[in-house]
């Protein structure tokens, strides 16, 4: 006898909504997730769905009702609670917006738990479409089957950082004038962290010297390259999360 398949298939959408699924049976999406549904996976009634409302965690729906602007989803069981996400904060600065997309779409599928842009001198842009970048960390979120989303802040100057930066946070900061490796400063820190890492062309002697001054900074070697804006920031979230992160941890 064929085994039963598994439901929902892995190969269900998957959908980050704004309605607390605990607190409702039915759902309904419009919209460009209903386009989404409807016109690129073309479901029908009885298809499975997969939602997140990062808040309760990730449901498997059954398609009810499917037309041209609108699906009906019935939500069936609890798949998963909440994910426990790293304390760990990317602090970026602005980017080229090509650049910086990526950097966003990146953390999220590697885990930070906030995103905090910032504005420094050497930066080419100083502002930041914050609708725009949400959406492109949802996605990222439903495609790494994550089941909660990064916080997003709002762009601010790095001397703004710095003032409202919590006493028991690690305060790394990739650093080009050298500074401590930063595999082995990561895994001598337990606790909350975060990273600042500089646009094209780096932090300037000034803001260095503003960041040094702060009593939990701790500077940071990326290795002995020039590495792009994105590189960096992506390249530290990676190894904080391979050193002091969730990848060591099983399910």
């Amino acid at each position: 006898m064929a085994a039963t398949p598994a439901w929902p298939p892995k190969s269900a959408p998957r959908l980050f909504v704004e309605q607390r699924l605990d607190e409702a049976d039915q759902i309904e999406i419009d919209g460009t997730q209903a386009h989404y549904l409807s016109r690129v996976m073309r479901v029908s009634p009885d298809d499975a769905v997969i939602l997140c409302d990062n808040h309760t965690g990730e449901w498997a729906s059954r398609v009810t009702g499917v037309e041209k602007r609108r699906v009906t989803l019935t939500l069936v069981e609890l798949l998963r609670s909440p994910e426990p996400v790293p304390d760990f904060w990317l602090c970026p600065a602005l980017l080229k917006k090509d650049r910086f997309d990526l950097v966003l779409e990146k953390a999220t599928e590697l885990g930070v738990g906030a995103i905090k842009p910032m504005v420094t001198r050497r930066c080419v842009a100083d502002k930041l479409n914050h609708d725009r970048a949400r959406s492109i960390t949802i996605e990222a979120a439903e495609q790494c089957a994550r089941t909660s989303l990064p916080e997003l802040a709002p762009v601010q100057k790095l001397s703004s950082l710095l003032d409202s930066w919590p006493g028991d946070r690690a305060l790394f900061f990739a650093d080009e004038g050298g500074g401590d490796p930063a595999a082995s400063a990561f895994a001598d820190h337990a606790g909350p962290a975060g990273i600042l890492v500089g646009p094209e062309g780096g932090f300037d002697q000034s803001e260095r010297e503003m960041i040094k001054g702060h009593p939990n900074a701790r500077a940071i070697s990326l290795g002995p390259r020039i590495l792009r804006g994105e590189t960096a920031a992506i390249g530290a979230t990676a190894l904080w999360m391979g050193t002091a992160g969730d990848w060591g941890t099983q399910d």
